[in-house]
């Protein structure tokens, strides 16, 4: 078997049906239109369409399951997690804050091209928009550090609302280097979550934690 090169998209796996459900034509329409336009638009780098599905989309979207509410996600960027969430989870109403003009742009284009009536961008960095304490729950993927994260995530949360955190495998590690910040936004039941054994290649882990709980 010869390795795809960087423009080849992967052969969907099979769990993409199963975390889609009925939704998965707008989860390939996705897919293929990052696949198509991510590099040359600046939305993921040159080696990542071959791994799209299972590095990005999948580990996205096995976290769907865990949100509720109003959702904001910080840094959303090519629509990783949020888009991807939204596709999945249809009842939840998410808000994708994004500072850059052109990440915007997209993602102003794929809402409107996938008819996804419960997402609302918002240009912004998120320690300026007008948001403060109006999240059930916040996410965010490959944004920052955690200790960094924090002041950008936390206050958007409402009291007693739950940060949701698509994190690598040093998220414990970053849990102990953001112990300041864990207190000064009185974050309570900090915890790593690993999701998708035995579903998805490549798990994900989630750093969750109660925001003024």
């Amino acid at each position: 078997m010869t390795e795809p090169e960087s423009s080849e998209l992967e052969q969907e796996p099979a769990a993409a049906s199963t975390l889609f459900g009925d939704r998965i034509e707008l989860a390939r329409a996705f897919t293929a239109a990052l696949a198509e336009q991510g590099e040359e638009r600046g939305l993921i780098g040159p080696l990542e369409v071959p791994r799209l599905w299972t590095r990005h989309i999948l580990n996205s979207a096995i976290a769907a399951p865990l949100f509720h509410g109003a959702v904001a996600d910080v840094g959303s960027g090519a629509g990783l997690p949020g888009v991807v969430l939204a596709i999945a989870r249809p009842d939840v109403q998410f808000t994708l804050i994004e500072p850059m003009e052109r990440r915007v742009a997209w993602l102003d284009e794929q809402v409107t091209a996938l008819g996804l009536s419960n997402v609302t961008v918002v240009r912004g960095r998120a320690e300026e928009v007008a948001l403060t304490g109006t999240f059930d729950m916040v996410t965010a993927r490959a944004v920052s550090a955690l200790r960094t994260l924090l002041p950008w995530t936390a206050p958007l949360a409402r009291n007693g609302g739950e940060l949701v955190l698509l994190k690598g495998i040093n998220a414990e590690n970053e849990i102990t280097a953001a112990q300041k910040q864990i207190r000064k936004f009185l974050l309570s039941d900090v915890r790593v979550e690993v999701l998708g054994e035995g579903v998805l290649a490549e798990t994900t882990r989630v750093l969750r934690a109660t925001v003024r709980g």
